[in-house]
């Protein structure tokens, strides 16, 4: 329990920086135009495929004792192959809804 409240005195302001990130996450992702959801959805795919080869690499550096670690490793590779996935699926449909329809 000491531990705990040791790393959130630790890493106040990085819990302040997330917690600012995310409302102003929601609040952009919400203004934006249906439009813009594609090509959107493209550049997250991207960012996905970078969070998953960066959890790959610490992964790798990870000691194979720590099982915390090589859990939450594990957790984000399998985290961001299902967002690339499913964001490229949602994609591809949403590129068929604008493909003419053959006669």
């Amino acid at each position: 329990m000491n531990g705990i409240i040791e790393f959130l005195s630790e890493n106040l302001q990085l819990i302040y920086i997330l917690i600012l990130a995310i409302f102003i996450g929601v609040e952009v992702i919400k203004n934006i135009p249906a439009v813009l959801h594609t090509p959107l959805m493209s550049g997250a795919n991207a960012l996905s495929g970078v969070v998953i080869v960066g959890a790959i690499l610490v992964l790798l550096h990870a000691d194979p004792d720590n099982f915390i670690a090589l859990s939450l490793g594990f957790i984000a590779v399998v985290l961001g192959i299902i967002n690339v996935v499913g964001g490229f699926a949602v994609t591809n449909r949403m590129l068929h809804m604008f493909k003419k329809k053959k006669k």
